[in-house]
């Protein structure tokens, strides 16, 4: 699905907002979550040389005859109707396409094969601009999935109160969707008021506006020596 470079560049402006600490909605963290709010430090660019070193815009469109892609990672090799992946140690991939089954998009966690590493978004739902359709029109989806990318885990730990691996997150009962009132409590362990608007939840774009200094930590070390994206 053809999107515009508006459009590209609508997302990647959200991706250096929300990895920065420079989201408008910031000042709708509530006051129990404000000192846990973090500047990830992140910053994010267009390729401007390809794996060959010629110059580009880092922007490819190809025409494909699959109607849709699934999370089989179809999208990502030429020889399915997709398009190959640039070197993981090197690029960011980001495939934008049409995506079946109401998926919004999907991720690679460091570590996995370099063909098929990086991240996939619905084109209904990537930038603020375009093509993007509510509740997910405001680049939350691809802020989600680059969290994966860079070795978060959802916020609930994909399990009944299970564990995101970072200490500072309250723990979760389960996923929440849409625009969950605040305080909205779990009934784990000590009962905590759940952390809603973190990016790693799976409420609407509107809802969500915050990593933790914790889910920073676990980001960054990715680039660490001996961390998954260390290249």
């Amino acid at each position: 699905q053809n999107v515009s470079d508006a459009q590209i560049q609508s997302q990647l402006d959200v991706l250096n907002k929300d990895f920065r600490k420079l989201n408008t909605d910031l000042s709708l963290v509530p006051s129990t979550f404000t000192s846990l709010v973090a500047d990830a430090e992140i910053n994010f660019c267009l390729a401007n040389r390809d794996p060959n070193g010629t110059p580009t815009t880092g922007i490819l469109r190809v025409q494909t005859s699959q109607a849709s892609f699934s999370t089989n990672d179809g999208v990502k090799y030429a020889s399915s109707g997709g398009s190959n992946a640039w070197p993981a140690n090197q690029y960011l991939n980001i495939w934008v396409c049409n995506m079946s089954g109401g998926i919004l998009g999907y991720a690679q966690f460091p570590g996995g094969a370099a063909a098929t590493d990086g991240v996939v978004i619905g084109y209904t739902c990537f930038g603020t601009t375009g093509t993007v359709q509510a509740p997910f029109n405001k680049g939350r989806t691809a802020t989600h999935e680059v969290g994966h990318w860079l070795n978060l885990r959802h916020i609930w730990g994909d399990t009944t109160c299970g564990s995101d691996l970072v200490s500072d997150t309250p723990t979760h009962n389960t996923a929440n969707y849409g625009v969950p009132a605040y305080p909205h409590y779990s009934t784990c362990a000590g009962t905590p008021i759940e952390m809603t608007m973190n990016y790693m939840d799976y409420t609407d774009d509107a809802c969500m506006y915050m990593f933790s200094i914790g889910q920073k930590s676990r980001m960054l070390a990715t680039f660490a020596s001996g961390g998954g994206r260390t290249s």
